[in-house]
């Protein structure tokens, strides 16, 4: 029997109807659709002061890794990744706002991770999504988004600090910003041009545009043999065993609960891997998958690894079936080769005292305006769903904090279906979340 022949028998290729070839070319776009994580986690999570060159290799290794897994263990045409906001609330929340080393914070992601693992054998999982207020759902990656953005915006150096007004545009005639703004409108023309991976394209114009004007750094090797530190290898479990960690800890599970569902509903939908009735025969395979996959990013070294929407790409244009994952999962593989190229791409600007990074700072732009758009889909006819997910998409960025627009969420949810006499319409789990948050804030401090 032919290897072609063995493929297609071992992951159903022409049962799903489809072809190597479309799942390979599946496989591909995915993998360049996300292709931009390599480069924009390390810059995000060095913030936390993890070294950016451990953290590209730990970004490309965990990608990889459970990718591959999802395509050969669930036989789905997903990709996982280390997720956009999880990212930021690992470096700006837990490590930055709340001063915990970045070793400690890999240590709460494995204990997060281990609890989100149990949780999905246990089959809790889709209960507690279930749980949690559509509204909170909805507004979640929207504030996410307008946090994520706003990073963005000062990467970039069109946002800076202003001690009259907080903050205020900055200097746009900067070499480091118009390149920025230029990758920036690069990457919209070709999102309204309906171009697949716009992201990428964009980011990809960008370094090329830095690299002749003699903004980037030159003279490293393209390809290189993976070396380097894992930053796992330095992960404190024992520190991140703290009882004022426990609402970080409650914030992490939440969105690790629930971030994977939409995705794939979503990808299996486009895939027509969902039945009429909403059923996912694969789901539970897919879930142990993404509870592995976060695991093992926090013990490679990355923040929280999850499925990527951009799997919805590769989808369209005809994967079906796991082995277009193992293509995506070993084009990251082929990317370890490169690391010199993207340490190039990922390093920063001096501009002005500050550090700004203009090839990477469009993406997080298009990334937090992807993000919101689930604002379409909140009740703002009802004032009890309204106010709650304003309050946690205004409060993220406006604190510069995931966990308080989140927690300014949950306490107003709960508090406002008490006010309003319909307490039944918010699940206990909500009432006991905002409890936990009150208790932090008024206790804790």
């Amino acid at each position: 029997m032919s290897l072609a022949a063995r493929l297609d028998g071992r992951f159903g290729v022409s049962s799903a109807g489809s072809t190597l070839g479309r799942e390979a070319l599946g496989g591909l776009t995915t993998f360049v659709s996300m292709a931009y994580i390599a480069v924009v986690n390390p810059v995000i999570l060095s913030a936390a002061g993890m070294p950016r060159e451990d953290a590209i290799l730990a970004t490309i290794a965990s990608a990889a890794f459970a990718t591959i897994l999802m395509g050969v263990a669930a036989n789905l045409p997903v990709a996982l990744a280390p997720g956009m906001g999880l990212n930021a609330f690992f470096a700006y929340t837990i490590c930055r706002e709340h001063q915990i080393a970045w070793q400690t914070g890999l240590g709460l992601l494995a204990i997060v991770a281990l609890a989100f693992f149990a949780l999905t054998l246990g089959g809790v999982r889709r209960s507690i999504v279930e749980a949690v207020p559509k509204s909170l759902r909805l507004a979640s990656p929207v504030g996410i988004g307008l946090f994520i953005a706003l990073i963005g915006f000062q990467q970039s150096g069109v946002v800076v600090g202003d001690p009259a007004t907080l903050v205020t545009l900055g200097d746009l005639r900067g070499a480091p910003t118009l390149l920025a703004l230029g990758g920036l409108a690069t990457t919209l023309v070709l999102m309204a041009r309906g171009i697949r991976a716009a992201v990428f394209w964009g980011m990809l114009a960008t370094a090329v545009g830095g690299a002749l004007a003699g903004l980037l750094p030159s003279g490293a090797p393209w390809v290189e043999l993976p070396h380097g530190r894992l930053p796992g290898r330095e992960i404190d479990l024992s520190g991140a065993l703290r009882l004022d960690l426990l609402p970080l800890g409650v914030v992490l599970l939440f969105f690790a609960v629930f971030d994977a569902l939409g995705t794939l509903f979503a990808v299996g939908t486009e895939a027509r891997l969902v039945d009429a009735e909403g059923r996912f025969p694969r789901l539970g395979a897919a879930l142990v998958v993404d509870a592995v996959g976060a695991l093992a990013g926090a013990c490679i070294g990355t923040s929280s690894v999850t499925c990527y929407i951009e799997s919805a790409t590769g989808v369209s244009v005809g994967a079906r079936t796991g082995f277009a994952s193992v293509v995506t999962g070993s084009c990251f593989l082929a990317a370890l080769f490169l690391v010199p190229v993207v340490s190039a791409v990922a390093a920063g600007m001096p501009a002005g005292g500050r550090t700004l990074y203009p090839v990477t700072a469009p993406a997080l732009v298009v990334v937090g305006v992807l993000m919101a758009r689930p604002a379409a889909q909140i009740d703002w006819s009802d004032v009890t769903e309204a106010v709650p997910a304003f309050l946690t998409f205004a409060l993220m960025p406006a604190t510069f904090s995931i966990s308080h627009g989140l927690a300014a969420g949950f306490v107003s949810h709960a508090g406002m279906k008490l006010a309003a006499g319909r307490a039944r319409e918010s699940h206990w789990l909500t009432y006991a979340i905002a409890l936990l948050f009150v208790w932090r804030y008024l206790w804790l401090g």
